[in-house]
């Protein structure tokens, strides 16, 4: 009996899946009003299946409407995120959550009636009612921070899986699961006495779901990607691919403000993101370090071998910046033959070996195109010892990088050698 209630077990969250993620696809010919409201519907249903229905399997005793239902609507929250934005997943909780208050509401009012006895086989059971308006405004609560949970999760991530948004998905669902099955079930243990053993079976089957909708997810991505099998009349803008809608959104914050030439940030963005950077370190209490990084007599580049040759050599110290460069450091260019560096989380003698390193880096691999190295001047300031703005912080890194090239070039000046 345990092997066919877990077939069954498989064949409702294939159902599931494909039901809801058959109205999920097609939301801009049917409306996304229909997914949403099949969502709402099925809340009742898992609820209520939570409170007294379980079945045995070969992990444990399990509710479906919590392993599968639940499991299922909130894989499907990440999903609505996935192609729409966290505005559009807030509508259906908060319509949820309003939902439930009302029912309880209504219970209460309800018990002031008194009612016909039509039928001595159907009692209403008003207490039992409220119970199950109670546990839905707990478990609609939890909804709403395992949907804010589960999306921020899956972006954090991003920083580690940035392409894996499969493996993103799945360990998000593990994660928020296991945060759920703990908070509800202390619900469904102090309104309906449900025993403890019931826990484990529980949190077993809600991974086993996991399991099963991140495979059926990895292969309906697959399809959509690389079979281009699109049923739907979708906008190009809603065009699901590698990457999510915040993917996509940040992928083109990438692109913008880069410098045609080299292919780092320019200086545009740089005003706007460095200042950021800087606040962003000393409120947590960090240092943050400013180079100006200037290639010496690069004008003669230019003129014993022409402008041609002179952006190459560009192309190439601009490399190795970046190779250099921590994950968490920026590169612009901040004109002509100049760079700055901005390093969050490194003191001022950090940011001097940090400039030595780079100052060896290119007189080591950069040459002109008749075989002679290339150098550079650095001038270091750190935040906030320099200056609390990132403007001021500038200012005496410029001043340094002239004191370096006062100096006769190819060397880093920070505030212990100025």
């Amino acid at each position: 009996m345990e092997t066919i209630n877990l077939a069954l077990f498989v064949v409702e969250a294939v159902a599931y899946f494909v039901l809801m993620v058959t109205l999920l696809h097609f939301r801009h010919r049917l409306g996304l009003g229909v997914f949403l409201t099949a969502l709402g519907v099925m809340h009742f249903m898992e609820t209520y299946l939570a409170a007294v229905f379980y079945v045995s399997l070969p992990f444990g005793d399990v509710s479906p409407g919590s392993s599968v239902f639940f499991s299922g609507k909130l894989m499907m929250i990440l999903m609505l995120y996935l192609w729409e934005d966290a505005a559009t997943v807030r509508q259906p909780i908060y319509g949820l959550f309003l939902g439930n208050l009302l029912t309880v509401g209504i219970a209460w009012v309800l018990q002031l009636h008194q009612p016909l006895q039509l039928s001595s086989n159907h009692t209403p059971d008003v207490d039992f009612l409220k119970e199950m308006g109670w546990l839905m405004i707990w478990g609609t609560a939890l909804l709403y921070v395992d949907s804010l949970g589960i999306i921020l999760l899956y972006e954090k991530l991003g920083d580690f899986f940035r392409r894996r948004v499969v493996l993103r998905f799945m360990i998000s669902g593990f994660v928020l699961l296991t945060f759920d099955q703990v908070g509800f079930f202390a619900a469904l243990y102090y309104f309906l006495g449900v025993p403890v053993a019931v826990f484990w079976g529980g949190w077993k089957a809600k991974m086993l779901s996991v399991c099963l909708y991140g495979a059926m997810f990895a292969v309906y991505k697959y399809r959509i990607r690389r079979l281009g099998a699109d049923l739907a009349a979708r906008s190009i803008s809603d065009l699901f691919g590698d990457l999510t809608f915040r993917e996509r959104y940040n992928d083109l914050l990438e692109r913008t403000g880069r410098d045609m030439l080299t292919g780092v940030y320019d200086r545009t963005r740089m005003e706007l993101e460095a200042p950021l950077m800087l606040r962003e370190a000393l409120r947590q209490g960090l240092f943050a370090t400013v180079l100006i990084i200037d290639a010496d007599h690069f004008k003669d580049v230019n003129d014993g071998h022409g402008h041609l040759q002179g952006d190459e050599v560009l192309k190439a110290i601009a490399a190795r910046l970046g190779a250099t460069l921590r994950s968490s450091d920026r590169i612009f260019r901040f004109g002509g033959e100049e760079f700055v560096a901005v390093c969050p989380g490194t003191s001022h003698e950090e940011g001097l070996l940090l400039g030595e390193r780079l100052r060896w880096t290119i007189e080591t691999s950069v040459k002109t195109p008749d075989e002679k190295p290339v150098t550079v001047s650095i001038g270091v300031a750190t935040a906030d010892e320099d200056g609390a703005s990132f403007t001021t912080v500038l200012a005496a890194a410029d001043d340094r990088l002239y004191a370096a090239k006062k100096s006769g070039r190819n060397c880093v000046v920070g505030r212990s050698s100025s």
